[in-house]
């Protein structure tokens, strides 16, 4: 019988696993531990309309304590998983508690890559991962001030939009020769570097930080070919590393992430994990992923909560992405990995326009710029291993729904 479910990590996924499992009917104790003293809110936010003001702490939250309360949900907020012992099936906490559990979740997400050239630990360094860090970088988003960020990634880029609409001075340092290279087909990259540089915002590719300099805080940027950067407020945004030293603190495999199979479970039969910080596989997709998604967060969690119930459930969604910059919405549905042909449906120019993905004729993955329809449709036909045919695929007058 299982009477303790634990769940570690607040967000998307920790909060949706509470959700599945109340609503499921588990009716046993139920326990979150989170090292943020935050109750679990949204993280997609933080870069965009939280950064700028816009949205109120409170509305990040997904739900408010009456909630916990009324679900009986034991929380356990400002407090780290210090250490596992499955054996045991116990998790010792910061604050010296010990908490026995019949199944546990492990929603531990993922942390920032951060910079390890020398300057990188100057006092203004700044990462945008949690609410935690979002007051000192809202210091510096002041109108003329100069501000420097490193990659051209998601969180670079929307945290660039956010801050040139604050009036700053936008920078934008970029290892790759095109931004989101590694995400995004060549055109969509063209595209959103122009509608960045329409807006004011610098962004120098194929340049690698050597070094961050300042006295007291950190005031410029040097890169490899001799070129500087003066920053008063300095973000960096070079990608993101899975959590899992506590799953392999305590033997649990651990490869890109913790280890999981189809049902969310870990090389322990009594822990599972969802999220970021998982490596699981893609029935799909046919390899091994790790995503960095929210809505492979909230889906993995609902699956992880069902198995735990002894309901077994195969976690086999089509991923999708999304990011906002300016006035632009990027859609992303399924993996591109391992295409062999491409095809782009309408004209960039217009500011409306998909790219396709093919493998063997199955539409793979789709790539939507502010064109909502063609996103719809993909996610079905993405689903169902569609081979469209090509001629009403390339025609943007053609529904992509209609291209099969």
């Amino acid at each position: 019988m299982i009477s303790t479910i634990l769940i570690i990590g607040g967000g998307q996924a920790g909060a949706q696993a509470i959700d599945t499992l109340r609503r499921e009917g588990f009716d046993g104790r139920l326990v979150l531990v989170s090292d943020e003293p935050q109750l679990p809110y949204q993280r997609p936010p933080l870069s965009k309309k939280f950064l700028c003001g816009e949205m109120a702490a409170d509305r990040l939250l997904f739900r408010h304590q009456s909630f916990y309360d009324e679900h009986r949900v034991e929380l356990k907020l400002g407090v780290r998983a210090t250490g596992l012992d499955p054996a045991a099936r116990r998790v010792v906490l910061s604050n010296g508690e010990e908490v026995a559990y019949d199944r546990l979740l492990l929603c531990l997400g993922a942390g920032s890559r951060l910079l390890t050239c020398p300057g990188a630990d100057l006092p203004g360094v700044h990462y945008l991962r949690s609410i935690a860090d979002v007051p000192k970088i809202q210091e510096g988003l002041k109108p003329g001030a100069r501000a420097v960020i490193i990659g051209g990634g998601y969180i670079g880029l929307e945290t660039a939009a956010t801050a040139r609409k604050m009036g700053c001075a936008v920078t934008v340092l970029e290892m790759a020769d095109r931004v989101m290279n590694r995400v995004v087909a060549s055109n969509v990259s063209e595209y959103f570097a122009h509608e960045h540089r329409t807006q004011g915002v610098k962004l120098v590719c194929n340049t690698r930080v050597v070094r961050l300099e300042g006295k007291s805080r950190v005031e410029r940027v040097v890169c490899a070919d001799g070129s500087t950067h003066e920053a008063d407020l300095l973000v960096v945004g070079v990608g993101a590393v899975a959590n899992m030293q506590l799953a392999g603190d305590a033997g649990l495999s651990c490869e890109n992430g913790i280890v999981v199979d189809e049902y969310c479970r870990t090389s322990d039969p009594a822990i599972y994990a969802a999220g970021d910080c998982t490596y699981h596989p893609s029935p799909r997709f046919e390899m091994r992923v790790r995503l960095e998604s929210v809505d492979n967060a909230f889906e993995q969690a609902k699956t992880a909560a069902l198995n735990m119930l002894g309901r077994p459930t195969v976690h086999d969604r089509v991923p999708w992405f999304w990011s906002d910059q300016f006035d632009n919405k990027l859609l992303i549905v399924g993996l591109s990995q391992g295409h062999d042909q491409q095809v782009t449906r309408g004209d960039p120019a217009t500011r409306s326009f998909t790219v396709c993905y093919l493998k063997g004729g199955e539409l793979l993955a789709v790539e939507a710029i502010n064109h909502s329809k063609d996103y719809m449709a993909a996610r079905k036909l993405i689903a169902d291993r569609v081979r469209p045919d090509l001629d009403k695929l390339a025609d943007p007058l053609v529904a992509l729904k209609e291209s099969v």
